[in-house]
């Protein structure tokens, strides 16, 4: 069993558990878009849905990022190009 830690955010800073900068970082963007390498739709339906979630419990630890931000950070990247 390894002891590394996976590439997943902790709630509610939404930091990667395993290296602590903001989620996603790339080790964790490397490995989303691989797991959903055929269906690229459904990874920016399941960011936009992480997207809301972590502006939602951001704003409560008075972490608030813009929208704009956030877009940035979840799905941006991910769109085909």
């Amino acid at each position: 069993m390894s002891r590394r830690r996976a590439h997943l955010p902790t709630r509610p800073t939404w930091r990667c558990a395993a290296c602590g900068i903001a989620w996603p970082c790339s080790p964790a963007k490397l490995r989303l878009l691989a797991e959903y390498r055929t269906d690229r739709s459904a990874l920016l339906i399941h960011l936009a849905a992480l997207q809301a979630e972590a502006g939602e419990q951001l704003a409560t630890l008075d972490h608030a990022a813009t929208p704009a931000d956030l877009t940035v950070r979840f799905t941006a990247w991910a769109r085909p190009r």
